[in-house]
């Protein structure tokens, strides 16, 4: 009955243990789904943006070649003199052959310059004989050069009739008259002819896109759970090599404190009695010499019965944090250093860090007993959920940091080693005549740094 009474804790510990590593590794899977998440978007935004730009690129190609064709097929055909004279017969023969395309509404406006700057056709009868400066990309196209299509709202005199109309495209096509005139044909199409292009690429080209980008995603996933897992088992057992480490120095300092007491202290004890004996029966010459080396015996053995109290760990797990720490101030009160403690009532540290807190404030005091001529200490616990931190601070002379630890102060260098290898952090901060601090956190910091 009572071995399972012992086997019980250890089960539930190790259950706790494993859900977790569980937690922990659905929290990893959770952040890698998250970045990725983060991932896509941050990839699939400018490559939408660039099948947008290429399907607008290669919807107003399609727009351009449609007009040369419309150009050197339909309009310039029917463009004779009589047309650039304002004839209204062969100006009405064009606007029947043209009709069908305006009817359709694939057709905007059509607008025919010769090298004059006038308008020798349109679909509107307003612009026909109208002059007007030839813009910088008709004079281009004038002379034969491609000019592209644009997809924009228009704005202008020459384009008073087309303002208010939205996005239209526009492209300017050179083509020549029956007489061989060079002409440049402006024709205007609606944007939504542009848009609709844009939309069927997009649908097109952006689905299998994400969807490659989720299956890499997934294909990726995998591996992260397994690495994930690795890295938790790892910290899992470095997790257990620092708790063997830990156990195994309290045992060594039991077994050192356990040989003083039993050996040592008890020989050394003995030894004084004898020398008591001597003093109080042997001659008077040698009586203050006996007093004196039964006195100094005496004070060693004390200061060996203090140094097997220090030595020999409390049991946290029956006796609490806060108690261990109280019992940390009877060394220091025999010294005349007052301690003062602020601890929490409930202190729900695991036994890990419950373990290393209380090695730090004992090595901390230890060094402020010994060496700090302080006339006050404090000692400070804060948790909040998984962090933790614990501060201890004296008033004494204190010591210069630039000229590196003092001796008797290897023990937190120690600790801080120890510390870091858990993930906590252990600081220490002093100023000559302004006293010592020794921070010892797990997580963010909780108090701010004085």
């Amino acid at each position: 009955m009572a071995k399972q009474a012992l086997s019980t804790p250890k089960l539930l510990r190790r259950n706790e243990t494993n859900a977790s590593e569980r937690s922990e590794v659905n929290s990893a899977v959770r952040g890698f789904l998250m970045m990725g998440l983060i991932a896509l978007v941050v990839v699939a935004t400018p490559v939408a943006f660039w099948i947008r730009a290429q399907a607008e690129g290669q919807a107003l190609e399609n727009v351009s070649e449609s007009a040369q064709r419309l150009a050197d097929h339909v309009i310039a055909p029917l463009v004779t003199e009589a047309v650039q004279a304002g004839d209204p017969a062969a100006i009405n023969r064009l606007d029947q052959r043209m009709q069908p395309w305006l009817d359709k509404g694939s057709v905007f406006r059509i607008k025919v310059w010769d090298g004059d700057g006038r308008i020798v056709y349109s679909d509107l009868p307003a612009l026909i004989g109208r002059k007007f400066s030839l813009s910088e990309e008709t004079l281009r196209a004038m002379t034969g050069a491609e000019v592209p299509a644009t997809l924009k709202s228009h704005e202008g005199e020459d384009h008073e009739f087309e303002a208010g109309s939205g996005e239209l495209v526009e492209s300017l096509t050179h083509s020549r008259a029956v007489n061989g005139q060079p002409l440049v044909v402006e024709t205007y199409y609606v944007g939504d002819r542009v848009r609709h292009v844009e939309g069927l690429v997009l649908v097109g080209m952006i689905p299998p896109f994400l969807l490659a980008l989720a299956v890499l995603q997934l294909a990726q996933l995998l591996p992260a759970v397994r690495m994930a897992r690795r890295i938790k088992a790892y910290d899992a057992a470095r997790s257990r090599l620092l708790r063997s480490a830990i156990e195994s120095s309290d045992l060594e300092r039991q077994r050192i404190a356990r040989d003083l007491h039993d050996e040592v202290i008890q020989d050394l004890s003995g030894l004084s009695y004898v020398l008591e004996s001597e003093e109080l029966h042997g001659s008077e010459s040698q009586q203050p010499l006996f007093a004196e080396a039964r006195h100094i015996l005496q004070e060693n053995v004390r200061n060996l019965r203090a140094m097997t109290t220090e030595l020999y760990p409390p049991d946290l797990n029956r006796m609490g944090l806060s108690d261990a720490l109280a019992r940390l101030g009877n060394p220091l009160q025999e010294r005349g250093i007052s301690l003062k403690l602020e601890l929490p009532s409930t202190c729900a540290l695991d036994r890990d860090r419950t373990a290393m807190f209380y090695r730090v404030a004992r090595e901390a005091l230890a060094n402020t007993a010994k060496h700090s001529r302080a006339c006050n200490a404090e000692v400070r616990l804060r948790q909040d959920g998984n962090r933790a931190e614990i501060r201890i601070h004296d008033n004494g002379c204190g010591f210069d940091q630039g000229a590196g630890a003092p001796e008797g102060h290897m023990g937190l260098q120690i600790m801080r080693n120890t510390i870091r290898e858990a993930g906590g952090t252990l600081q220490v901060t002093s100023t000559l005549g302004a006293g010592t601090t020794v921070i010892a956190r797990f997580g963010t910091a909780l108090l701010p740094v004085q």
